[in-house]
Protein backbone atom coordinates (compact mmCIF):
# COMPACT_ATOMS: atom_id res chain seq x y z
CA UNK A 1 0.00 0.00 0.00
CA UNK A 2 1.18 3.55 -0.42
CA UNK A 3 1.67 6.02 1.85
CA UNK A 4 -0.31 9.16 1.71
CA UNK A 5 1.78 12.22 1.91
CA UNK A 6 1.28 14.29 4.84
CA UNK A 7 0.03 17.88 4.60
CA UNK A 8 2.62 20.24 4.31
CA UNK A 9 2.23 23.27 7.23
CA UNK A 10 3.51 26.42 6.39
CA UNK A 11 5.77 28.09 8.33
CA UNK A 12 4.67 31.20 8.23
CA UNK A 13 1.44 30.41 9.23
CA UNK A 14 2.40 28.95 12.73
CA UNK A 15 2.50 31.39 16.04
CA UNK A 16 5.74 32.66 17.41
CA UNK A 17 5.32 30.23 20.73
CA UNK A 18 5.80 31.95 23.97
CA UNK A 19 9.83 30.18 24.59
CA UNK A 20 11.03 31.82 21.89
CA UNK A 21 9.52 35.11 22.46
CA UNK A 22 11.31 35.38 26.30
CA UNK A 23 14.45 34.23 24.53
CA UNK A 24 14.72 37.10 21.78
CA UNK A 25 13.35 39.99 24.52
CA UNK A 26 15.61 38.36 27.56
CA UNK A 27 18.43 38.63 25.52
CA UNK A 28 18.08 41.75 24.21
CA UNK A 29 17.52 43.27 27.87
CA UNK A 30 20.43 41.39 28.81
CA UNK A 31 22.49 43.48 25.84
CA UNK A 32 21.24 46.46 26.65
CA UNK A 33 21.72 46.48 30.65
CA UNK A 34 25.46 45.44 29.76
CA UNK A 35 26.75 47.43 26.62
CA UNK A 36 25.07 50.85 29.05
CA UNK A 37 27.45 49.64 31.89
CA UNK A 38 30.57 49.14 29.26
CA UNK A 39 30.77 52.40 27.20
CA UNK A 40 27.71 51.68 25.24
CA UNK A 41 27.40 50.39 21.12
CA UNK A 42 31.31 51.17 21.34
CA UNK A 43 32.24 49.31 24.43
CA UNK A 44 33.17 45.59 24.62
CA UNK A 45 29.20 44.62 24.89
CA UNK A 46 27.99 46.87 21.98
CA UNK A 47 28.18 44.09 20.12
CA UNK A 48 26.06 41.94 22.50
CA UNK A 49 22.99 43.98 21.11
CA UNK A 50 22.75 41.59 18.06
CA UNK A 51 22.29 38.74 19.88
CA UNK A 52 18.29 38.96 20.00
CA UNK A 53 18.83 39.05 15.70
CA UNK A 54 20.97 36.36 16.02
CA UNK A 55 18.97 33.66 18.08
CA UNK A 56 15.68 34.81 15.74
CA UNK A 57 17.81 34.16 12.90
CA UNK A 58 18.61 30.50 13.59
CA UNK A 59 14.71 29.70 14.19
CA UNK A 60 14.01 30.22 10.46
CA UNK A 61 11.06 32.50 11.17
CA UNK A 62 9.53 35.62 9.44
CA UNK A 63 8.03 37.27 12.57
CA UNK A 64 10.70 35.62 14.92
CA UNK A 65 13.34 37.33 12.65
CA UNK A 66 11.14 40.52 12.89
CA UNK A 67 10.96 40.32 16.25
CA UNK A 68 14.53 39.76 16.93
CA UNK A 69 15.46 42.81 14.70
CA UNK A 70 13.63 44.89 16.51
CA UNK A 71 14.72 44.14 19.51
CA UNK A 72 18.50 44.09 18.60
CA UNK A 73 17.63 47.67 17.29
CA UNK A 74 16.14 48.87 20.69
CA UNK A 75 18.89 47.11 22.77
CA UNK A 76 21.53 49.17 20.39
CA UNK A 77 19.32 52.18 21.35
CA UNK A 78 19.48 51.89 25.06
CA UNK A 79 22.80 51.14 24.84
CA UNK A 80 23.40 54.37 23.04
CA UNK A 81 21.84 56.14 25.29
CA UNK A 82 23.50 54.63 28.22
CA UNK A 83 26.98 54.79 27.30
CA UNK A 84 26.64 58.95 26.91
CA UNK A 85 24.71 58.78 30.62
CA UNK A 86 26.88 56.47 32.42
CA UNK A 87 30.00 57.63 30.53
CA UNK A 88 30.81 53.63 31.03
CA UNK A 89 33.39 52.19 33.20
CA UNK A 90 36.87 52.57 33.17
CA UNK A 91 38.25 49.19 32.60
CA UNK A 92 41.64 48.13 31.73
CA UNK A 93 42.41 47.17 28.16
CA UNK A 94 42.90 43.23 29.59
CA UNK A 95 39.70 43.42 30.91
CA UNK A 96 37.98 44.92 28.13
CA UNK A 97 39.54 42.01 25.61
CA UNK A 98 37.77 39.50 28.77
CA UNK A 99 35.04 41.59 28.18
CA UNK A 100 34.74 41.57 24.57
CA UNK A 101 35.69 37.10 24.13
CA UNK A 102 32.57 37.16 26.59
CA UNK A 103 30.46 39.23 24.08
CA UNK A 104 30.92 37.16 21.17
CA UNK A 105 30.43 34.06 23.49
CA UNK A 106 27.11 35.65 24.84
CA UNK A 107 26.49 35.83 21.04
CA UNK A 108 27.16 32.25 20.40
CA UNK A 109 24.70 31.57 23.70
CA UNK A 110 22.30 33.39 21.62
CA UNK A 111 22.46 31.64 18.29
CA UNK A 112 22.52 28.34 20.85
CA UNK A 113 19.71 29.07 22.63
CA UNK A 114 17.84 29.80 19.01
CA UNK A 115 18.64 26.49 17.47
CA UNK A 116 17.06 25.07 21.03
CA UNK A 117 13.90 26.79 20.76
CA UNK A 118 13.95 26.25 17.01
CA UNK A 119 14.45 22.07 17.33
CA UNK A 120 12.18 21.77 20.55
CA UNK A 121 9.21 24.22 17.90
CA UNK A 122 10.30 21.60 15.05
CA UNK A 123 9.73 18.41 17.07
CA UNK A 124 6.32 19.56 18.03
CA UNK A 125 5.10 20.09 14.47
CA UNK A 126 6.73 16.75 13.67
CA UNK A 127 4.62 15.22 16.48
CA UNK A 128 1.24 17.26 15.40
CA UNK A 129 2.10 16.25 11.56
CA UNK A 130 2.54 12.81 13.24
CA UNK A 131 -0.84 12.65 14.58
CA UNK A 132 -2.89 14.15 11.83
CA UNK A 133 -1.22 11.28 9.40
CA UNK A 134 -2.26 8.60 11.65
CA UNK A 135 -5.89 9.97 12.32
CA UNK A 136 -6.12 10.26 7.92
CA UNK A 137 -4.26 7.19 7.46
CA UNK A 138 -7.06 5.67 9.90
CA UNK A 139 -9.97 7.28 8.25
CA UNK A 140 -9.09 5.93 4.84
CA UNK A 141 -8.46 2.15 6.00
CA UNK A 142 -11.75 2.84 7.44
CA UNK A 143 -13.86 4.01 5.07
CA UNK A 144 -15.88 0.96 3.46
CA UNK A 145 -15.26 1.14 -0.10
CA UNK A 146 -11.76 0.80 -1.36
CA UNK A 147 -9.58 4.17 -2.67
CA UNK A 148 -7.42 3.97 -5.98
CA UNK A 149 -4.87 6.15 -7.02
CA UNK A 150 -4.24 5.74 -10.85
CA UNK A 151 -1.01 7.52 -12.56
CA UNK A 152 -1.22 8.55 -16.55
CA UNK A 153 -0.36 5.02 -17.67
CA UNK A 154 -3.78 3.78 -15.71
CA UNK A 155 -1.12 1.54 -13.10
CA UNK A 156 -2.16 1.68 -9.35
CA UNK A 157 -0.02 3.47 -7.34
CA UNK A 158 -1.85 3.37 -3.93
CA UNK A 159 -5.51 2.31 -2.68
CA UNK A 160 -6.74 2.29 0.87
CA UNK A 161 -10.04 0.84 2.81
CA UNK A 162 -11.93 -2.36 2.37
CA UNK A 163 -11.17 -4.47 -0.31
CA UNK A 164 -13.94 -5.83 -2.14
CA UNK A 165 -15.13 -9.56 -2.66
CA UNK A 166 -12.77 -11.08 -5.33
CA UNK A 167 -10.94 -8.08 -5.60
CA UNK A 168 -6.84 -8.77 -5.98
CA UNK A 169 -4.96 -5.51 -5.92
CA UNK A 170 -1.74 -5.55 -6.76
CA UNK A 171 0.46 -2.10 -6.32
CA UNK A 172 2.08 -1.34 -9.94
CA UNK A 173 -0.23 -3.44 -11.88
CA UNK A 174 -2.64 -2.44 -14.44
CA UNK A 175 -6.26 -1.34 -12.88
CA UNK A 176 -7.51 -3.66 -15.64
CA UNK A 177 -6.56 -6.45 -13.85
CA UNK A 178 -8.94 -6.18 -11.16
CA UNK A 179 -11.38 -7.48 -14.18
CA UNK A 180 -12.14 -10.59 -15.67
CA UNK A 181 -10.70 -10.91 -18.94
CA UNK A 182 -14.08 -11.18 -20.78
CA UNK A 183 -14.64 -7.63 -18.56
CA UNK A 184 -11.10 -5.83 -19.58
CA UNK A 185 -12.45 -4.29 -22.26
CA UNK A 186 -15.05 -2.01 -20.58
CA UNK A 187 -12.58 -1.15 -18.14
CA UNK A 188 -10.53 0.32 -21.10
CA UNK A 189 -13.63 2.00 -22.57
CA UNK A 190 -14.16 3.49 -18.96
CA UNK A 191 -10.96 4.86 -18.28
CA UNK A 192 -10.67 6.33 -21.82
CA UNK A 193 -14.16 8.21 -20.77
CA UNK A 194 -12.69 9.60 -17.37
CA UNK A 195 -9.91 10.40 -18.97
CA UNK A 196 -12.09 12.63 -21.94
CA UNK A 197 -15.29 13.74 -20.04
CA UNK A 198 -13.85 13.76 -16.30
CA UNK A 199 -15.59 10.76 -14.91
CA UNK A 200 -17.15 7.42 -15.40
CA UNK A 201 -18.27 4.28 -14.82
CA UNK A 202 -18.42 0.71 -15.49
CA UNK A 203 -19.81 -2.53 -13.26
CA UNK A 204 -17.64 -5.91 -13.86
CA UNK A 205 -16.61 -8.86 -12.41
CA UNK A 206 -13.45 -9.16 -10.27
CA UNK A 207 -10.58 -11.42 -11.61
CA UNK A 208 -10.62 -13.38 -8.44
CA UNK A 209 -13.85 -14.64 -8.01
CA UNK A 210 -16.43 -15.34 -11.02
CA UNK A 211 -19.18 -14.83 -8.25
CA UNK A 212 -18.64 -11.34 -7.13
CA UNK A 213 -19.39 -8.24 -8.96
CA UNK A 214 -17.93 -4.62 -8.45
CA UNK A 215 -18.77 -1.24 -9.39
CA UNK A 216 -15.52 1.37 -10.43
CA UNK A 217 -16.98 4.61 -10.37
CA UNK A 218 -13.57 7.02 -11.92
CA UNK A 219 -12.81 10.90 -11.38
CA UNK A 220 -10.18 12.60 -13.59
CA UNK A 221 -7.67 14.90 -11.02
CA UNK A 222 -5.17 16.29 -13.06
CA UNK A 223 -2.79 13.27 -15.23
CA UNK A 224 -3.93 11.09 -12.68
CA UNK A 225 -7.05 9.37 -11.96
CA UNK A 226 -8.68 8.84 -8.38
CA UNK A 227 -11.20 5.41 -8.32
CA UNK A 228 -13.47 4.22 -5.87
CA UNK A 229 -14.13 0.31 -6.09
CA UNK A 230 -17.82 -1.20 -4.00
CA UNK A 231 -19.12 -4.32 -3.77
CA UNK A 232 -22.27 -4.58 -5.52
CA UNK A 233 -22.98 -8.29 -5.29
CA UNK A 234 -26.77 -7.52 -3.35
CA UNK A 235 -27.98 -4.92 -6.01
CA UNK A 236 -26.25 -7.17 -8.95
CA UNK A 237 -28.53 -9.92 -7.50
CA UNK A 238 -32.01 -8.00 -7.07
CA UNK A 239 -30.98 -6.64 -10.48
CA UNK A 240 -30.46 -10.22 -11.94
CA UNK A 241 -33.70 -11.53 -9.92
CA UNK A 242 -35.77 -8.52 -11.68
CA UNK A 243 -34.78 -8.84 -14.96
CA UNK A 244 -35.65 -12.31 -14.45
CA UNK A 245 -39.08 -11.41 -13.54
CA UNK A 246 -39.73 -9.18 -16.25
CA UNK A 247 -38.65 -11.71 -18.62
CA UNK A 248 -41.34 -14.44 -17.20
CA UNK A 249 -43.92 -11.82 -17.42
CA UNK A 250 -43.37 -10.85 -20.75
CA UNK A 251 -43.23 -14.44 -21.73
CA UNK A 252 -46.55 -15.00 -19.93
CA UNK A 253 -48.34 -12.33 -21.37
CA UNK A 254 -47.09 -13.54 -25.01
CA UNK A 255 -48.95 -16.69 -24.33
CA UNK A 256 -51.95 -15.19 -23.01
CA UNK A 257 -52.11 -12.76 -26.09
CA UNK A 258 -51.39 -16.32 -28.30
CA UNK A 259 -53.98 -18.11 -26.44
CA UNK A 260 -56.21 -14.96 -26.57
CA UNK A 261 -55.57 -14.82 -30.25
CA UNK A 262 -56.10 -18.89 -30.96
CA UNK A 263 -58.77 -19.07 -29.08
CA UNK A 264 -60.82 -15.77 -30.33
CA UNK A 265 -60.20 -17.05 -33.81
CA UNK A 266 -61.82 -20.95 -32.99
CA UNK A 267 -64.70 -19.07 -31.94
CA UNK A 268 -65.32 -16.83 -34.95
CA UNK A 269 -66.28 -19.77 -36.83
CA UNK A 270 -68.99 -21.12 -35.57
CA UNK A 271 -70.42 -18.04 -34.49
CA UNK A 272 -70.63 -16.90 -38.17
CA UNK A 273 -72.01 -19.99 -39.08
CA UNK A 274 -75.17 -19.25 -36.10
CA UNK A 275 -74.94 -15.38 -37.31
CA UNK A 276 -75.90 -17.00 -40.72
CA UNK A 277 -78.72 -19.25 -39.64
CA UNK A 278 -80.49 -16.70 -37.78
CA UNK A 279 -80.68 -14.07 -40.20
CA UNK A 280 -82.07 -16.48 -42.60
CA UNK A 281 -84.65 -17.25 -39.86
CA UNK A 282 -85.87 -13.49 -39.27
CA UNK A 283 -85.47 -13.01 -43.38
CA UNK A 284 -87.60 -16.19 -43.66
CA UNK A 285 -85.36 -17.11 -46.83
CA UNK A 286 -86.71 -21.05 -46.38
CA UNK A 287 -90.64 -20.63 -45.23
CA UNK A 288 -92.84 -18.37 -43.24
CA UNK A 289 -92.34 -18.69 -38.81
CA UNK A 290 -94.50 -17.19 -36.88
CA UNK A 291 -93.47 -14.10 -35.63
CA UNK A 292 -92.69 -15.20 -32.38
CA UNK A 293 -90.08 -17.45 -33.38
CA UNK A 294 -88.82 -14.02 -35.94
CA UNK A 295 -88.24 -12.32 -32.68
CA UNK A 296 -86.17 -15.35 -31.01
CA UNK A 297 -84.02 -15.17 -34.52
CA UNK A 298 -83.22 -11.55 -34.65
CA UNK A 299 -82.51 -11.79 -30.87
CA UNK A 300 -79.99 -14.46 -31.70
CA UNK A 301 -78.64 -12.19 -34.82
CA UNK A 302 -78.38 -9.45 -32.37
CA UNK A 303 -76.10 -11.15 -29.27
CA UNK A 304 -74.39 -12.80 -32.15
CA UNK A 305 -73.38 -9.44 -33.69
CA UNK A 306 -72.05 -8.48 -30.15
CA UNK A 307 -70.59 -11.56 -29.02
CA UNK A 308 -68.71 -11.20 -33.07
CA UNK A 309 -67.65 -7.08 -31.91
CA UNK A 310 -66.32 -8.57 -28.38
CA UNK A 311 -64.13 -11.44 -30.26
CA UNK A 312 -62.89 -9.04 -32.58
CA UNK A 313 -61.51 -6.68 -30.10
CA UNK A 314 -59.89 -9.50 -28.11
CA UNK A 315 -58.48 -10.64 -31.20
CA UNK A 316 -57.61 -7.14 -32.74
CA UNK A 317 -55.87 -6.36 -28.92
CA UNK A 318 -53.89 -9.92 -28.83
CA UNK A 319 -52.49 -8.75 -32.63
CA UNK A 320 -51.38 -5.22 -31.37
CA UNK A 321 -49.88 -6.51 -27.78
CA UNK A 322 -47.84 -8.99 -30.21
CA UNK A 323 -46.91 -6.35 -32.30
CA UNK A 324 -48.34 -8.28 -35.15
CA UNK A 325 -50.86 -5.96 -36.00
CA UNK A 326 -51.02 -4.59 -39.91
CA UNK A 327 -52.71 -1.33 -41.09
CA UNK A 328 -53.88 -1.83 -44.67
CA UNK A 329 -53.83 1.28 -45.53
CA UNK A 330 -56.28 2.89 -48.47
CA UNK A 331 -57.44 5.85 -49.94
CA UNK A 332 -61.13 6.84 -49.47
CA UNK A 333 -63.51 9.27 -48.18
CA UNK A 334 -63.57 9.18 -44.61
CA UNK A 335 -67.21 10.88 -44.35
CA UNK A 336 -68.15 7.46 -46.07
CA UNK A 337 -66.83 5.51 -42.91
CA UNK A 338 -68.34 7.71 -40.51
CA UNK A 339 -71.60 7.31 -41.75
CA UNK A 340 -71.46 3.92 -42.11
CA UNK A 341 -70.93 3.79 -38.69
CA UNK A 342 -73.82 6.10 -37.45
CA UNK A 343 -76.20 3.70 -39.42
CA UNK A 344 -75.32 1.21 -37.31
CA UNK A 345 -75.54 2.36 -34.56
CA UNK A 346 -78.92 4.53 -34.94
CA UNK A 347 -81.07 1.53 -34.06
CA UNK A 348 -79.14 1.23 -30.53
CA UNK A 349 -79.29 4.82 -29.82
CA UNK A 350 -83.32 4.69 -30.93
CA UNK A 351 -83.75 1.69 -28.28
CA UNK A 352 -81.58 3.66 -25.73
CA UNK A 353 -83.61 6.77 -26.14
CA UNK A 354 -80.34 8.76 -26.92
CA UNK A 355 -79.77 11.22 -29.84
CA UNK A 356 -77.35 10.18 -32.28
CA UNK A 357 -76.05 13.85 -34.38
CA UNK A 358 -73.33 13.42 -37.11
CA UNK A 359 -71.64 16.29 -37.84
CA UNK A 360 -69.65 15.44 -40.85
CA UNK A 361 -68.52 18.30 -44.07
CA UNK A 362 -70.03 19.13 -46.83
CA UNK A 363 -67.34 18.04 -49.28
CA UNK A 364 -65.65 15.04 -49.79
CA UNK A 365 -62.51 14.56 -46.98
CA UNK A 366 -60.21 11.81 -48.59
CA UNK A 367 -57.59 9.93 -45.97
CA UNK A 368 -54.91 6.92 -46.23
CA UNK A 369 -55.81 4.92 -43.38
CA UNK A 370 -56.87 1.56 -42.14
CA UNK A 371 -60.57 2.06 -43.37
CA UNK A 372 -61.91 -1.05 -40.63
CA UNK A 373 -59.27 0.61 -38.04
CA UNK A 374 -61.62 4.01 -38.70
CA UNK A 375 -64.76 2.65 -38.40
CA UNK A 376 -63.49 0.61 -35.29
CA UNK A 377 -62.40 4.06 -34.15
CA UNK A 378 -65.75 4.88 -34.60
CA UNK A 379 -68.16 2.18 -33.60
CA UNK A 380 -65.89 2.18 -30.51
CA UNK A 381 -66.36 5.46 -29.04
CA UNK A 382 -69.96 5.59 -30.13
CA UNK A 383 -70.81 2.74 -28.39
CA UNK A 384 -69.28 3.60 -25.26
CA UNK A 385 -70.78 7.32 -25.12
CA UNK A 386 -74.68 5.85 -25.84
CA UNK A 387 -73.52 2.97 -23.01
CA UNK A 388 -72.90 5.99 -20.16
CA UNK A 389 -75.34 8.35 -21.31
CA UNK A 390 -78.68 8.29 -20.11
CA UNK A 391 -82.04 8.48 -21.77
CA UNK A 392 -83.14 11.78 -23.33
CA UNK A 393 -79.16 12.70 -23.49
CA UNK A 394 -77.66 13.25 -26.81
CA UNK A 395 -74.55 11.99 -28.67
CA UNK A 396 -72.19 14.31 -31.37
CA UNK A 397 -69.89 12.75 -33.88
CA UNK A 398 -67.99 15.64 -35.54
CA UNK A 399 -65.53 15.30 -38.54
CA UNK A 400 -63.09 17.98 -38.69
CA UNK A 401 -59.89 18.83 -41.24
CA UNK A 402 -56.61 20.32 -39.26
CA UNK A 403 -53.89 20.92 -42.16
CA UNK A 404 -53.20 17.46 -42.85
CA UNK A 405 -54.84 15.95 -39.30
CA UNK A 406 -57.75 14.58 -39.23
CA UNK A 407 -59.84 15.41 -36.06
CA UNK A 408 -62.97 12.84 -34.90
CA UNK A 409 -64.83 13.69 -31.82
CA UNK A 410 -67.42 12.03 -30.26
CA UNK A 411 -69.14 13.89 -27.09
CA UNK A 412 -72.03 12.76 -25.03
CA UNK A 413 -74.38 14.77 -22.13
CA UNK A 414 -73.73 11.31 -19.96
CA UNK A 415 -72.38 10.47 -16.67
CA UNK A 416 -69.02 12.06 -17.38
CA UNK A 417 -65.68 10.22 -15.98
CA UNK A 418 -64.11 10.84 -12.20
CA UNK A 419 -60.55 11.78 -12.33
CA UNK A 420 -59.10 8.35 -10.97
CA UNK A 421 -60.72 6.43 -13.85
CA UNK A 422 -59.53 8.82 -16.04
CA UNK A 423 -55.84 8.01 -15.37
CA UNK A 424 -56.69 4.28 -15.85
CA UNK A 425 -58.94 4.38 -19.42
CA UNK A 426 -56.96 3.89 -22.09
CA UNK A 427 -55.05 0.29 -20.66
CA UNK A 428 -56.23 -2.84 -21.83
CA UNK A 429 -59.15 -4.20 -19.62
CA UNK A 430 -59.87 -1.00 -17.57
CA UNK A 431 -63.15 -0.14 -17.20
CA UNK A 432 -65.20 2.54 -15.35
CA UNK A 433 -69.07 3.14 -14.46
CA UNK A 434 -71.21 0.71 -12.30
CA UNK A 435 -70.82 -3.43 -12.39
CA UNK A 436 -73.91 -3.52 -14.61
CA UNK A 437 -71.91 -1.28 -17.14
CA UNK A 438 -68.46 -2.93 -16.52
CA UNK A 439 -70.29 -6.05 -17.73
CA UNK A 440 -71.62 -4.78 -21.22
CA UNK A 441 -68.00 -4.66 -22.51
CA UNK A 442 -64.37 -6.12 -22.13
CA UNK A 443 -62.81 -3.23 -21.05
CA UNK A 444 -60.62 -3.08 -24.61
CA UNK A 445 -62.84 -0.49 -26.71
CA UNK A 446 -60.81 2.72 -25.72
CA UNK A 447 -57.58 0.79 -25.43
CA UNK A 448 -58.69 -0.06 -29.16
CA UNK A 449 -59.23 3.11 -30.09
CA UNK A 450 -56.13 4.48 -28.38
CA UNK A 451 -53.43 1.78 -29.91
CA UNK A 452 -55.75 2.50 -33.56
CA UNK A 453 -54.50 6.06 -33.63
CA UNK A 454 -51.04 5.46 -32.40
CA UNK A 455 -50.31 2.94 -35.07
CA UNK A 456 -51.48 5.85 -37.57
CA UNK A 457 -48.77 8.50 -35.82
CA UNK A 458 -51.84 9.69 -34.12
CA UNK A 459 -53.19 9.61 -30.22
CA UNK A 460 -56.43 10.02 -28.58
CA UNK A 461 -57.14 12.93 -25.71
CA UNK A 462 -59.86 12.31 -23.32
CA UNK A 463 -62.19 15.22 -21.42
CA UNK A 464 -64.48 14.95 -18.77
CA UNK A 465 -66.16 15.83 -15.45
CA UNK A 466 -68.68 13.86 -13.46
CA UNK A 467 -72.49 14.65 -14.10
CA UNK A 468 -71.29 16.47 -17.30
CA UNK A 469 -70.57 14.38 -19.93
CA UNK A 470 -67.49 13.16 -21.77
CA UNK A 471 -65.58 13.92 -24.70
CA UNK A 472 -63.08 11.71 -26.74
CA UNK A 473 -60.98 13.45 -29.77
CA UNK A 474 -58.89 11.06 -31.66
CA UNK A 475 -56.23 13.52 -33.76
CA UNK A 476 -54.62 11.32 -36.99
CA UNK A 477 -52.26 12.59 -39.72
CA UNK A 478 -53.77 10.70 -42.48
CA UNK A 479 -55.41 13.38 -45.00
CA UNK A 480 -54.20 13.16 -48.21
CA UNK A 481 -53.01 16.60 -49.96
CA UNK A 482 -52.88 17.17 -53.51
CA UNK A 483 -48.63 17.33 -52.67
CA UNK A 484 -48.62 14.13 -51.15
CA UNK A 485 -50.82 11.87 -53.50
CA UNK A 486 -48.70 13.18 -56.55
CA UNK A 487 -45.46 12.31 -54.67
CA UNK A 488 -43.74 8.89 -56.12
Amino acid sequence: MIESQPARTSATARPAGLPAILTIVGLGVGAAVAASATGGVAGPFGVWCLAPVAAAAVMGRIDRLALGAAVSLGAAGVAALGGLTLQGLALAPAYEAVLGVLALTTIILGLAAGLVVLQRSVGVDAQRRRVVETRLRQALEDQPHLLLAVDEADHLIGAWGRTPFGVEVREGGPLTSLAMPASRNLVNAALTRARDEGEAEVAFVPAGEAEGWVVLELRRRGPRLMAVLRDARAAHVRETELEQARAEAEAQNAGKSRFLANMSHELRTPLNAIMGFSDIMRQRLFGPISDRYAEYAELIHESGGHLLDLINDVLDMSKIEAERFELAREPFDVRDAVAGVLRLMRGQADRAGVQLRGMLPKDALDVVADRRALKQIALNLISNALKFTPRGGAVTVSVLRDGRTLELTVSDTGVGIGPEDLQRLGRPYEQAGEATQKAAGTGLGLSLVRSFAELHGGQMTIESRLGEGTTVTVRLPVIETPAAANTP
